[in-house]
């Protein structure tokens, strides 16, 4: 782990390639192409890439682009993407409005 985070590793100019338009995180619209050139930036964590890009913040928390996102970032740093910090998630929920809580308020209240 400690070599992935040295930031003083040169990746070379970041160079578009086919592909790169592809969308990885469907919730957040990332592409492939952004991933690469967050990598090339410096941003050599799944943590970090999540919050720069937003990848895994949307409403699946991750469940459908975590391991994109991190084999798109292994390639890039040229490791295994077991090398990499797992990538943290959350069950994908929904919003809920208020009144559901006061009707159980309510409700509880009987």
């Amino acid at each position: 782990m400690k070599e992935i985070c040295d930031r003083t590793r040169d990746l070379g100019p970041f160079e578009p390639k086919p592909g790169d338009d592809q969308i990885v995180c469907r919730c957040e619209e990332v592409t492939q192409g952004e991933i690469r050139r967050a990598v090339h930036d410096g941003l050599f964590t799944i943590a970090e890439i999540r919050r720069y890009l937003r990848c895994g913040m949307g409403l699946c928390q991750g469940q459908t682009c975590s391991r994109l996102v991190k084999g798109i970032v292994a390639r890039e740093l040229g490791v295994s993407p077991d090398e990499l910090e797992p990538a943290s998630s959350r069950a994908p929920m929904r919003p809920i409005e208020m009144s559901v809580f006061a009707k159980e308020a309510e409700r509880d209240e009987r």
